[in-house]
């Protein structure tokens, strides 16, 4: 296969793997960059600090000779050490999102590394470009986890922003198998991105249970939290529960985050408790009813796409 994406990024297929709060291990990494796609570790797994992420990109590197990114949120106050780290260890691309790219973007290509934005939006696309980043992950409301406060689906997203920028796009949110990799494509994009698919890996490290939960997951399975100070979406469970009926209660932001604490998402993605737990994922979960190996899931895609679109013409009377 090949696109802008392919080119740019030196892989053999155009299949991101989403850089996921805890779960983004160097072995998931790893496996999706030697499958012919392109790993990402992010500075949010583990410790959480950057010896931490220090220690993951030479894991990583032990694990693979393939290119692989470091996904760095904004939004942290000391997202410019984890950008500084990224940089030291000569990592291929760095992936920014939650925050202006505006602050970062020529000072790590200065670095001959390449960036990456995650926007939600048209408008936030454009700025992206205007900072000068080499591509683009559009992410549709469909997506698991964080996402933003307008609830724009990958589905009108894609068509808009493909239209709106000349960078390459890369559509996530609401994409598993080979129907969601060619429609991806057909609104404009030339990748995905995919995390919750990622998850039902072999390769992926998280809880047993938690993966079951998913794999036990309906097309309403999940549900968005926290739409006052952080959209996010889980997996429903008793914490989604009580965090909406505390939103429907209209708590004080500050009592409601003291209720959720900390290490939430550690306690369903690691820990396994997935009913006390944020167990983020996104709507696809529906689809997905069991664990396949990287090299699998990727190949199954890149493989049956083709078959797809086929099936596609027959439709059109081709």
């Amino acid at each position: 296969m090949k696109t802008r994406i392919t080119e740019l990024l030196g892989i053999r297929y155009p299949i991101i793997q989403g850089g996921m709060v805890q779960i983004s291990t160097p072995e998931l990494a790893a496996a999706v960059s030697n499958a012919g796609g392109l790993g990402q570790l992010t500075c949010t797994t583990g410790k959480k600090d950057t010896q931490q992420l220090r220690e993951n990109i030479a894991k990583t590197r032990e694990l693979t000779d393939k290119p692989f990114a470091v996904n760095v949120p904004l939004i942290m106050h000391d997202a410019e050490k984890f950008i500084e780290v990224a940089l030291a260890e000569k990592v291929d691309v760095i992936t920014t999102s939650a925050g202006n790219p505006a602050k970062f973007t020529a000072y790590i290509k200065k670095h001959g590394v390449k960036v990456c934005h995650v926007v939600p939006s048209v408008k936030l696309g454009k700025k992206a470009e205007a900072a000068g980043v080499d591509f683009i992950v559009a992410e549709g409301f469909e997506a698991g986890g964080h996402n933003a406060y307008d609830d724009v689906t990958t589905m009108t997203l894609i068509p808009q922003i493909t239209a709106a920028v000349d960078l390459p796009v890369v559509a996530a949110g609401g994409i598993a198998d080979a129907r969601g990799f060619v429609a991806a494509f057909v609104l404009g994009a030339e990748g995905v991105q995919m995390g919750t698919r990622f998850i039902m890996s072999k390769e992926c490290l998280a809880h047993e249970k938690f993966k079951e939960a998913i794999a036990m997951a309906t097309d309403t399975g999940t549900v968005i939290t926290g739409r006052m100070f952080g959209p996010t979406r889980v997996l429903k469970n008793k914490l989604s529960a009580d965090i909406l009926s505390w939103e429907n209660q209209c708590m004080p932001t500050e009592k409601i985050l003291e209720l959720i604490g900390s290490g939430r998402s550690e306690n369903a993605l690691v820990k396994g408790d997935v009913e006390e737990g944020s167990a983020m994922c996104g709507q696809i979960a529906g689809l997905i009813n069991s664990v396949a190996t990287v090299q699998e899931i990727i190949e199954s895609i890149a493989g049956q796409a083709l078959s797809v679109l086929e099936q596609s013409k027959q439709l059109l009377g081709r």
